[in-house]
């Protein structure tokens, strides 16, 4: 072989190995949003990932994802969101109404698939739950219409009494639909229901100190990420002013709360994970109809009713789902 051509050919190879790597398909990346901190969402995370998988995308091998978190400080979200358009991101996974609407603000092209508690037509993240349209569709656990059937639950376990109380973020997108649900429920059984706000640890204090004083009942805590980052500071709370407390999740009840009545958060994260690998695949989010839970669970802590010095009633433990000793 002449010397130019075995110089030549050298060249060649070398050039190969650059052109095969760039040829390679992208591995897509995935936005991940939250208004709350990591350790809230380390377990809902994985479940998200599981539902990636049953789609075949596994984190590492052949997908990305970027996680931005709130910390519970709304006003960073919208800056959060517009660092994931920035990056052109495949899909942007929101949790939580007020992530959904940092993102919807910033963009109609790029695909988001969202998990949150209340309802998405009402709030204007999507047009309807059969045909979302446009970029974005999700799973809603529809928290704040269940908002009435946990005042029911607190009515049965405890039948004489006369005043409950809510406790909301102010900021939660779906305050005033539970507050109203809550106050027709309540007159329904001729009861009050008093309204608690908090936005933050100091607040959450000050709310069960008005609990204690004007002497409520029973309290039912709305399903938002301050009050899970919260959740010890709250049964706390609950067990020194001997106050039952309902919430949204079964994963307050596991933690030392009372009771909950709510979906699964499994359900929904899996739902989401699963979504975003069928648009990865080439679906629409506007042909994705929003899910909803089928199913809905009650769970009783009978350690926690026993420190609060509560006799739950035996209709009430028959129908529970789980009872956790």
């Amino acid at each position: 072989m002449k010397r130019r051509e075995f110089i030549a050919g050298l060249g060649s190879a070398a050039v190969w190995p650059h052109v095969a790597r760039a040829q390679q398909p992208t591995m897509p990346v995935v936005g991940y949003l939250s208004l709350g901190p990591p350790r809230e969402g380390a377990g809902g995370v994985d479940t998200f990932r599981k539902g990636l998988s049953e789609m075949g995308f596994v984190e590492g091998r052949n997908l990305a994802i970027e996680f931005r978190w709130g910390q519970n400080d709304i006003s960073r979200l919208s800056e959060l969101a517009a660092d994931l358009v920035r990056r052109r991101v495949a899909v942007i996974t929101t949790t939580g109404g007020a992530a959904t609407l940092a993102v919807k603000a910033l963009t109609n092209t790029v695909p988001v698939v969202f998990a949150i508690a209340g309802d998405p037509v009402k709030s204007g993240i999507v047009a309807s739950l059969n045909r979302p349209g446009a970029n974005i569709t999700g799973v809603t656990a529809i928290t704040a219409e269940l908002a009435p059937k946990r005042l029911e639950l607190l009515h049965e376990l405890l039948p004489r009494a006369t005043r409950f109380g809510v406790l909301i973020n102010p900021v939660s997108q779906s305050r005033d639909i539970e507050i109203a649900g809550l106050r027709a429920a309540a007159a329904a059984i001729g009861r009050e229901i008093d309204v608690f706000f908090a936005s933050n640890s100091t607040e959450i204090d000050t709310a069960f100190t008005n609990v204690a004083q004007k002497r409520i009942n029973a309290v039912l805590v709305a399903n938002h990420f301050l009050f899970r980052d919260r959740r010890a500071q709250i049964h706390t709370l609950a067990v020194r002013h001997a106050v039952p407390v309902i919430y949204g999740a079964r994963q307050e009840v596991e933690a030392g709360g009372l009771m909950s009545y709510g979906a699964s958060e499994d359900y929904r994260l899996a739902t989401v994970g699963i979504y975003v690998g069928r648009i990865l695949k080439g679906e629409k989010p506007a042909e994705l109809p929003v899910q909803q839970p089928a199913k809905f669970e009650l769970v009783i802590n009978l350690s926690t009713a026993k420190a609060l010095g509560l006799a739950i009633p035996e209709a009430l433990l028959a129908i529970a789902d789980e009872v956790i000793q």
